[in-house]
């Protein structure tokens, strides 16, 4: 089970849905390890990641570009409070990958977020080759921000291996967000594989 994990936008979720599987694909016998390429303000999504993977690992080995402000990684190179190294992720990966039979990677941002001049999150998602989990955020503009993250995926030429609908906030649920599900299945070929409730602990892996 190796997969790149993106989202539809910042804050919807990706760090909450990855540990989940993590730990779900553990549990099921996979020697699966979560890997953050770049983490942008605190690093408390790779900590929740090293931690999901059963240690083992150092938080570099997990998160090898780590810019303290919060910003796109592009923005923050342009500000000149650090930039990002691709080599360390290109090292990193390829490290986790060639010991591990079970590698998620969550992207930072969505997926055209710029990481370097000339450098966007999408272009190392082509680089490691692997199908894309898109985590959505069940929320009004779900069904456009969705239809456009795969749409942007299979022109990339990458394989959208499905959709996650992430209920973040029960607040958010109502009658529109009931059908967002139905409504996905109908318009993208990409099959929604799960439907997270707010704070849900476990991820049953039939369908994965």
């Amino acid at each position: 089970m190796n997969y790149f994990i993106t989202g539809t936008d910042t804050g919807v979720g990706k760090t909450y849905v990855t540990c989940l599987l993590v730990r779900s694909l553990r549990r099921a016998g996979f020697d699966t390890v979560g890997m953050k390429p770049i983490c942008c303000g605190g690093r408390s999504d790779a900590e929740s990641l090293l931690e999901a993977s059963g240690g083992g690992y150092t938080l570099d080995e997990i998160n090898p570009v780590w810019l303290p402000m919060p910003a796109a990684p592009y923005a923050t190179e342009r500000l000149e409070k650090g930039a990002v190294n691709p080599g360390a992720i290109r090292s990193a990966f390829a490290r986790l990958r060639g010991t591990h039979r079970s590698l998620l990677v969550e992207g930072v941002g969505g997926w055209r977020v710029p990481v370097a001049k000339g450098l966007f999150m999408s272009d190392l998602a082509r680089e490691f080759g692997l199908p894309v989990l898109v985590v959505v955020r069940n929320r009004l503009g779900a069904l456009n921000h969705t239809v456009l993250t795969v749409e942007r995926i299979v022109a990339d030429g990458l394989q959208c291996g499905g959709i996650i609908l992430n209920h973040a906030d029960a607040a958010e649920e109502d009658e529109a967000t009931a059908v967002n599900r139905a409504i996905l299945e109908e318009l993208l070929e990409a099959p929604v594989l799960f439907e997270i409730k707010a704070g849900q602990k476990a991820l049953s892996l039939g369908i994965v």
